[in-house]
């Protein structure tokens, strides 16, 4: 269930609540949000006022930057993404953006004169062009149906793009008098993904541009049932143009059915446009055919190489990123991270095409790195922030997005001499931010019951007195391999919680990536492990001090944060007064039967409950929170999307109804339109009250 969450987000965020316009139709254009703050309290309607920093992209000569931001509407429920223009230096920033349709992706093309784009202003989403200054609006494709991203070609001449077709057969086709019917016959697995029932796939589509237009567009799948760009989260990222515009490099997993629920082995594809042969690149090397993911593929500037992002294990979709390099002339593969014990997040190559730049976490934060083709690696940033992406500014500067604890995403360059500098290039939130009193973020070390030693962020409340005692939150991390690092959540904010007066306590346990594979590791078929001691080791050792109180220390967490809570409110020995469990699975057998990734399953658990001849497998299930509910004495709030279909909203509605047939206090929010997260703005917000009375109800004095 691990996923790169900085990208993916954003993604799902935009999908779920952009403004789409329909032509000749006036509507409100939701823009950036004066508001003001008395208190200097975080709140979630402040969260919700921020625009939210999306894609960049650098002009050829690298003297501009353009980039997206999406803005939010409680009122209409609604996003609207707009496009912004600046120099490299962050000066002269312009919105370019005037209409009430969003607009995204914007790219730089024809050597820098034009800006293609996409928007839904013409009544379905299609690529479109403007001059630097916004003027000169000019729609290119006209495609039957909506495409999702585009990359033009190096040489300007072709254009390669993503969208949606036909899979499988509907009613209709085994029965044409039955058009009406909403029945579905099902024949085999991945029937439902994420938060959909599969009826379509993406693929790429490859057509000429003369200029002026789009021409015909070429399946470069065509016939084929596979995803190009793979579901639920990827994107254009997974898609390459050689830099002789000849050949695309595209990420496959080239499966159906069962097939494709039990692997994570996606390949890359190099496809040839003129002769339309396929190669597969991760499968030529006899001695190294890459079982796992491989990802996001991008040509060197040369020419010569192709990098990409490798997994090594079939079925572990937490398995470590790796970046692969290989020679496109002899096929010889070099893996050139090895030495960085932990995952590759984001990656470019340097203007010469013997370095190569990226992102990845180490103790708790996100750094930009650099590794030659030898596999000599450099950290070149630090301090307590997530560097989110990396991009080429100029053969001296990066572009890159960061974040943190206590700051949302802003754009940053970062300087490429011997003493790395680190400029903010963008303001986006600076009107809020400048209003809001943040608690101070502190690391704090604890030995675990086995001797190691594990980092926790604690954050304080914004007036913190240490001569006080203030209630205090358990953050329980999802992914399960999910770091956590100095991360920016709109929704699980820790210093939303703290301006609510928690202290917030957030452990990275075994199973998260930054401390080397064998503490990433240990949680494997281990979820009632180590995992769980170290939650009650961190949640102990932050309660000697004297500004907390014993008395009211709460657990909140989603996803597998929510099975930890499920876990706990059956181990925990009275020590919270009160849980909050969001999107957790809580019957293991049940969720190993009603998940769609099966891989995940198969890994983390070890396969179905029914093999009994296997102890990690019996190991897992005799964990499984249901199995604890008789010692449930503590009150529980359970919230669930009904169209989670990676965890069925039957699960947060069967440890309700547990709790309430133990005579457990509880609550249950469900909210039937939204998946594993909560994507509109009004049920955000909802769901930050129902969070925090619910917290209140049980963790402070009452008055």
């Amino acid at each position: 269930m691990n996923k790169n969450f900085m990208t993916m987000t954003a993604a799902m965020v935009l999908a779920a609540s952009a403004a789409h316009i329909e032509p000749g139709v006036a509507a409100e254009i939701i823009g950036k949000q004066e508001v003001t703050f008395k208190d200097g309290r975080l709140t979630p309607e402040a969260l919700w006022a921020m625009g939210r920093i999306g894609s960049s992209s650098v002009s050829p000569d690298g003297k501009r930057i353009v980039y997206t931001v999406s803005y939010y509407s409680v009122k209409a429920n609604k996003s609207h993404t707009v496009i912004y223009i600046m120099n490299a230096d962050g000066s002269e920033n312009t919105l370019l953006t005037t209409g009430a349709a969003s607009e995204m992706e914007p790219a730089w093309i024809k050597g820098g004169q034009k800006i293609a784009f996409l928007t839904s202003e013409g009544g379905s989403s299609q690529i479109w062009e403007m001059n630097i200054d916004g003027s000169g609006r000019k729609q290119l494709s006209n495609y039957e149906g909506d495409i999702e991203g585009f990359r033009f070609s190096p040489d300007g001449s072709k254009v390669v793009f993503i969208s949606q077709v036909k899979y499988g057969k509907r009613t209709s086709d085994l029965y044409p008098d039955l058009d009406k019917a909403s029945g579905m016959v099902i024949d085999d697995l991945m029937y439902k993904h994420w938060d959909e029932w599969v009826q379509y796939v993406p693929h790429p589509f490859v057509a000429s541009f003369d200029g002026n237009k789009v021409g015909q567009a070429t399946d470069i799948l065509q016939g084929e049932p596979y995803e190009s760009p793979m579901k639920p989260f990827g994107g254009i990222e997974q898609i390459a143009w050689s830099t002789d515009s000849k050949q695309i490099a595209y990420t496959c997993r080239k499966k159906t059915g069962k097939e494709y629920s039990v692997s994570t082995d996606s390949d890359i594809y190099l496809y040839d446009i003129e002769n339309k042969q396929t190669r597969n690149l991760c499968k030529e090397d006899a001695t190294d055919k890459n079982m796992g993911y491989d990802t996001n593929p991008k040509f060197s500037p040369d020419g010569k190489r192709i990098a990409w992002q490798s997994m090594e294990r079939d079925g572990y979709e937490s398995d470590r990123n790796r970046l692969c390099v290989m020679d496109l002339k002899s096929g010889q593969k070099t893996y050139v991270t090895e030495s960085f014990q932990s995952g590759v997040d984001d990656y470019c190559w340097a203007p010469d095409g013997k370095t190569l730049y990226f992102t990845g976490v180490w103790h708790a934060t996100s750094m930009i790195h650099s590794t030659n083709l030898k596999g000599e690696v450099k950290q070149l940033t630090d301090g307590m922030y997530d560097y989110a992406s990396v991009a080429v500014l100029n053969d001296k500067q990066l572009l890159t997005k960061r974040h943190s604890l206590s700051a949302a995403d802003e754009l940053f360059t970062v300087s490429l001499k011997k003493k790395t500098e680190v400029v903010r290039i963008t303001k986006e939130n600076d009107h809020i931010f400048s209003q809001l009193n943040l608690g101070k973020v502190e690391p704090r070390w604890t030995k675990t019951v086995d001797g190691k030693d594990m980092l926790s962020w604690v954050v304080y409340p914004a007036n913190f007195d240490p001569n006080k005692k203030y209630p205090t939150l358990l953050f329980c991390e999802g992914g399960p391999q999910s770091p956590v690092s100095q991360f920016w959540s709109y929704r699980w904010n820790l210093q939303i919680m703290a301006a609510n007066d928690y202290i917030v306590i957030a452990p990275n346990r075994r199973g998260l990536p930054g401390f080397g594979m064998e503490w990433l590791e240990e949680i494997s078929t281990n979820y009632g492990g180590h995992c769980m001691d170290d939650y009650l080791s961190a949640i102990d050792d932050i309660a000697q001090e004297p500004y907390v109180d014993k008395d009211r220390l709460g657990c909140v967490g989603a996803s597998f944060g929510g099975y930890s809570v499920y876990w706990l409110a059956g181990h925990h020995n009275k020590r919270f007064k009160a849980f909050i469990a969001h999107d957790g699975f809580f019957n293991m057998e049940q969720q190993y039967l009603e998940t769609e990734e099966l891989w995940f399953a198969n890994w983390d658990l070890g396969g179905p409950y029914w093999d009994k001849e296997n102890p990690a497998v019996q190991r897992s299930y005799a964990n499984s929170p249901h199995l604890f509910v008789d010692k449930w004495d503590t009150p529980i709030l359970c919230i669930h999307g009904e169209k989670d279909y990676r965890i069925l909203a039957s699960q947060g509605m069967a440890a309700f109804n547990a709790a309430k047939l133990r005579g457990v206090p509880a609550q249950l929010l469900v909210f039937p339109d939204e998946n594993h997260w909560v994507l509109k703005p009004q049920n955000g917000i909802l769901w930050q009250r129902t969070f925090f009375n619910w917290l209140d109800r049980w963790l402070k004095d009452k008055k």
